[in-house]
């Protein structure tokens, strides 16, 4: 399925104009060099994007793929959880891009860009309960102790039922299993790599735009074929489409992904297997192949 079918930037000319007839530079510290995100684009020669089911933005640091993403998700008003770092600029630069849809009138409500803030905020909201348990689980340990060394227990009404409960449980089972009786399952008992795949699996739904911002950072390399082989399953079996920025050679071999260099000048359309970033990999492992 796809949703968006093109994106327009502004162009040089665009911008030069704005600046030209914009008072409110005359009032900030800004100019149009570090007026984020206006001038990133046009050097790049990027203004129009036209998408596929899977859209991919590739390039080194600092080349303008998490911008962009941003930019796309403000102007199509996509479901975020972290937040990012914007000039009083920003939405004179919204005003000036322009979306076209495929298909539907309106984006899915279920649309939705993961950044990887969002991942880590997760992971570490994760470790936060997961070791709140893990206080609950010492006193249980201290609890399980006392019911095994303490005498016998006299149940005098129905209040002191579960008491007798918990006892009987005690002498019968070891710490371990006693405590696991009386807690609740760790939210993940995985590893981050293991819980970043699950947060992936658990936001995207069917029928719906997302954008992933550098999805692989937390996996390892199994993790990200695995993540591969679920997100071209979404699009092809669940009516997703994607636009994804990453490094990862594994995502760029996605089948029928449309891939933007935006290391190339201008950005250009490539074959996941003529990129920089996909040569070096290449070039490595073939200098070390007789160690293979």
């Amino acid at each position: 399925m796809q949703y968006l079918n093109t994106f327009d930037l502004p162009s040089l000319g665009d911008e030069s104009e704005f600046v030209v007839t914009n008072t409110k530079f005359d009032m900030t510290c800004y100019t149009v060099n570090n007026a984020y995100p206006f001038h990133i684009f046009p050097q790049k020669g990027l203004s129009h994007i036209e998408f596929s089911p899977i859209t991919i933005f590739c390039g080194s640091n600092g080349c303008g793929k998490s911008t962009l993403l941003n930019v796309m998700a403000e102007k199509l008003k996509l479901t975020r959880t972290a937040l990012f770092n914007a000039t009083p600029f920003f939405a004179d630069y919204l005003g000036m891009c322009r979306a076209e849809l495929s298909y539907t009138d309106s984006i899915p409500r279920e649309s939705r860009i993961i950044t990887s803030d969002d991942v880590f905020d997760f992971l570490l909201d994760v470790r936060h309960i997961n070791q709140g348990i893990e206080g609950d689980r010492q006193a249980l340990f201290e609890e399980w102790k006392t019911y095994r060394k303490g005498e016998g227990f006299q149940l005098s009404s129905l209040q002191d039922y579960d008491e007798l409960k918990k006892r009987n449980l005690a002498r019968r089972t070891t710490r371990s299993a006693y405590a696991h009786r009386h807690l609740p399952d760790e939210l993940y008992g995985m590893s981050n790599g293991e819980s970043a795949y699950a947060y992936f699996t658990d936001k995207i739904r069917d029928n719906a735009l997302y954008l992933l911002d550098e999805p692989e950072n937390s996996l390892s390399v199994q993790l990200q074929i695995k993540l591969a082989q679920y997100l071209e399953e979404s699009v092809r079996f669940y009516g997703c489409q994607l636009v994804i920025s990453t490094h990862s050679p594994i995502l760029l071999s996605l089948k029928g992904a449309r891939i933007y260099d935006l290391d190339a000048s201008p950005v250009c359309i490539k074959k996941w297997t003529e990129l920089d970033n996909v040569r070096t990999w290449h070039d490595f492992f073939e200098s070390h192949r007789d160690e293979f």
